[in-house]
């Protein structure tokens, strides 16, 4: 009996199926636990094209499926051509966090992001056509702390972020490499304030400010410490003043970008925010359309 023709259909039906465009849940194991994430694949995409990926943390207290509509990435992913995925952390029910540092005496979470974050990298890799020199991360508060982390720990990976409404929460941060870093903040942001955190967050929090973290970056990448230009995003007649600080470039071309939103709360620029305790959001300006445009500039070497 040849076995050969059955031995290929049954490694062939083994083989996951590569996903097409549109919305697909992922599930995979690490660990004793099952970890999921949302992929978005754009319209027009060609798996015989690597292509981008952009990874859109959520914020504590939501999950993957929820983060897209909160920051519309997908939208800016059909029309940027990239893929665009929503991880989800750990906890309870809908209600999860990443442990991204920052939480003291026992509290948060003890899950290991950044490997999850790797295997859920290479499980994409199985399923999509993914350019490995151009995987990003941007995120939102507790999303745009791990974003630092992921910089921190996964640089070899990590081609550059940009962090929105949330700041470096672990002590040290050691890449392999210099890391881009776009960092979006509002100064009345009650959550994760703009200048010193001390005083303003719960006790069992410690977090950098917005200046401490830029600097870090900036340190890290080569940067100099005095920014080479300031713009503003915004108009006359616009309700918030968006300013834009520019750092380096530095090491391979690695910089750092800070914009301020005068007045704005802890939200994500060009999206409403879902409830009002949650501040103004600056509708004068896109995050997604920054983002994009950002790291188009910056792949790894």
């Amino acid at each position: 009996m040849n076995l050969c023709p059955l031995f290929l259909a049954l490694l062939v039906s083994a083989e996951p199926d590569l996903l097409g465009p549109g919305d697909h849940t992922r599930s995979i194991k690490l660990g004793e636990q099952t970890r999921s994430y949302l992929v978005h694949i754009p319209k027009g995409y060609d798996p015989k094209k690597p292509t981008p990926v952009v990874l859109a943390l959520h914020g504590a207290a939501m999950n993957g499926p929820m983060m897209a509509p909160f920051c519309g990435l997908s939208a800016k992913a059909d029309e940027g051509g990239f893929i665009v995925v929503y991880p989800s952390g750990t906890g309870a029910g809908i209600f999860l966090t990443w442990n991204a540092g920052g939480i003291r005496n026992g509290m948060g979470s003890k899950a290991d992001d950044v490997a999850f974050i790797g295997k859920l990298l290479d499980d994409l890799g199985t399923v999509a056509t993914v350019d490995p020199k151009r995987v990003y991360a941007c995120g939102m508060s507790n999303g745009a702390m791990m974003c630092y982390k992921l910089a921190a720990e996964l640089s070899d990976r990590i081609a550059a972020i940009a962090p929105v409404a949330g700041t470096i929460a672990i002590e040290e941060s050691k890449p392999k490499r210099p890391v881009p870093v776009l960092h979006f903040h509002g100064t009345k942001d009650t959550f994760v304030p703009f200048g010193n955190p001390a005083g303003k967050t719960p006790g069992f929090m410690r977090l950098k400010s917005v200046e401490d973290s830029v600097q870090t970056w900036v340190k890290l990448n080569g940067c100099e410490e005095k920014p080479r230009a300031t713009d503003e995003l915004s108009k006359a007649g616009d309700e918030l003043k968006v300013t834009r600080k520019s750092f380096g470039p530095g090491k391979d071309g690695a910089e750092v970008v800070l914009i301020t939103i005068d007045g704005g709360g802890h939200t994500w620029p060009g999206q409403k925010p879902p409830v009002g305790f949650m501040g103004k959001s600056a509708m004068n300006i896109s995050a997604n359309d920054l983002i994009w445009e950002f790291f188009q500039k910056h792949s790894l070497k």
